[in-house]
């Protein structure tokens, strides 16, 4: 049906997007300061968002949910990005794409912190195929101690599995339109980076074309337009089937490397890519099989929290 591949191909581009933001990330920051590349992605991402909220027709205040869930993500995000960004700055795109998917069986782990009902056995064996993924692209060249990188984009994806996690307990139940709820987040991150970049926005000025392009990109590609055409998507398909596309994020994030970034992978590195892929799969499928079957049961489901991404 053309309405249901034009869905598809719209969250297999999110998938795309998000893949390449590793490469643009590690590009920006060889010629910026991290934080200083954060407050601009953040600072283009709050226009771009403040102006799509404002343009929209009805209440264009937001409530205070909204205020209080986004400032609260707002902080939880920009942990996130300032590790997945510091991490990637020093490792490679590739391995970074995928070590951060982790935060995929990572998530329901936390989520269910502290709740009735554990997940099936099933799902902890594929999180510990994704444990030992990690382990083989860490040493993918050899067994050495872990670079500093690796180990900062795998503590980025605990916090953004905590993240994702907080949404949903922020945002069930209320009523809370994704819209305002990212561009509060956005101007939050932005006033929270806008002073450690203080020094780093005179180089920020000079920057080139082509260090400002990787910015924009990461900014309203990999953030605004990402989050909106991920939400447009979700709507007009199945929750499985967007999991299945937008968890092809970390294979792009390869091929882009790859292609476009001269990286290389070791045979053992090309075994863990394969083992994390596989195991963040199978894990996708368990929990969402699982979590289907406790829907039929009123008094266990809770509502799911909005899916929120910034990058």
């Amino acid at each position: 049906m053309p309405d249901a591949r034009r869905t598809d191909v719209v969250l297999l581009l999110v998938a795309v997007v998000w893949g390449s933001s590793y490469l643009a990330a590690r590009t920006a920051t060889s010629a910026l300061p991290v934080l200083t590349v954060l407050f601009a992605r953040y600072a283009i991402s709050a226009v771009a968002c403040v102006a799509l909220a404002a343009a929209r027709r009805g209440r264009r205040r937001c409530t205070r949910d909204e205020l209080r869930a986004g400032s609260l993500l707002g902080v939880t995000q920009a942990v996130v990005l300032v590790l997945e960004t510091y991490g990637v700055a020093h490792t490679s795109a590739a391995d970074a794409g995928l070590i951060i998917s982790l935060a995929i069986v990572l998530t329901p782990l936390i989520d269910r912190l502290g709740s009735r009902g554990g997940l099936p056995a099933r799902f902890y064996a594929a999180a510990g195929v994704c444990v030992f993924a990690v382990g083989l692209l860490m040493c993918g060249s050899g067994l050495h101690t872990p670079n500093s990188g690796d180990l900062l984009v795998l503590a980025a994806a605990v916090v953004r599995a905590a993240h994702v996690s907080l949404v949903g307990r922020l945002t069930a139940g209320r009523t809370v339109r994704p819209g305002h709820l990212t561009a509060v987040q956005t101007v939050v991150g932005s006033a929270l980076f806008l002073v450690p970049a203080s020094s780093g926005l005179p180089a920020l000025v000079r920057a080139d074309g082509a260090t400002w392009a990787e910015l924009v990109h990461l900014a309203l590609f990999c953030s605004v337009f990402a989050f909106l055409a991920q939400t447009w998507a979700v709507q007009r398909s199945s929750a499985s089937r967007a999991s299945l596309l937008l968890g092809t994020e970390p294979v792009w994030a390869v091929a882009v490397g790859i292609a476009l970034g001269g990286e290389r992978l070791t045979v053992v590195a090309v075994l863990g890519a394969m083992l994390m892929v596989a195991g963040t799969y199978w894990g996708q499928a368990v929990e969402a099989a699982h979590r289907a079957a406790r829907r039929t049961s009123p008094a266990q489901a809770r509502p799911p929290g909005l899916p929120l991404e910034i990058g």
